[in-house]
């Protein structure tokens, strides 16, 4: 049997290429974007008595790893690249539907424009991907207290993040005309080491766009030095 499902909403997000976004919702506080969404699912009383829920399930689609298609085994970051597993045992979006579930703090619906928004923040998703569905998180039935993790282990490492004064100007200037708090973005995300497995001990120069601002940054021992903040003039 096959099935077709439709859209009913597309993520804007301040994460608007895929590298630097982390690799679990919830690990980035200050990830914000919203969900527009899209007829016939653009009525609010469609979402009455959300506001009861703190957060809510959103079912997506990788879309941009649609055109690679999907592998039955691959090599998760937390094993560092080095083994192989099984694709229904890691998270990766190469899967034979491209589906995605991930967990996010809303805040409440808004419109403009005319289209009805959902704001959402600590979320994990690419900008423009579109959404398939929205449950509200139940913490009674939804968290397993015993429930293991196997290969997925939190790393325990500390790392510092470091700006350099004309990139901590920026990152200033850049919340006082847009309201977005980048400076704590670009830490909550360098904290989570954005970097393949394969150059975790590389010092190299690295980019990452976020929102209209591209980033850049090196690694050390000691952390990370963010050095420019480009693309906007405050």
């Amino acid at each position: 049997m096959e099935f077709s499902i439709k859209p009913i909403g597309t993520i804007h997000s301040c994460y608007t290429e895929k590298f630097g976004i982390p690799r679990q919702p919830g690990l980035v506080k200050s990830a914000r974007g919203s969900i527009e969404m899209l007829p016939p699912c653009d009525r609010e009383e469609m979402f009455n008595e959300l506001e009861s829920f703190s957060h809510i399930w959103v079912q997506f689609q990788f879309h941009e790893a649609v055109s690679d298609g999907w592998r039955p085994t691959v090599r998760p970051p937390w094993l560092g690249g080095q083994k192989r597993v099984g694709l229904f045992a890691c998270r990766t979006p190469h899967r034979p539907n491209f589906l995605g579930l991930s967990v996010v703090r809303h805040h409440g619906l808004r419109r403009e424009k005319g289209k009805l928004h959902l704001d959402i923040s600590e979320q994990d998703l690419l900008h423009g991907t579109p959404v398939f569905d929205l449950k509200p998180y139940v913490p009674y039935s939804d968290v397993v207290p015993d429930a293991s993790s196997g290969f997925a282990r939190v790393t325990t490492r500390k790392l510092a993040v470091f700006f350099i004064p004309e990139a901590e100007e920026r990152c200033r200037s850049y919340r006082e005309r847009t309201k977005r708090n980048l400076r704590a973005l670009v830490v909550e995300i360098l904290l989570q080491d954005p970097r393949p497995a394969s150059q975790r001990g590389s010092t190299r120069e690295y980019g990452m766009l976020l929102w209209d601002v591209n980033i850049r940054w090196r690694a050390n021992d000691e952390g990370f030095t963010v050095f420019a903040v480009e693309g906007h003039r405050g």
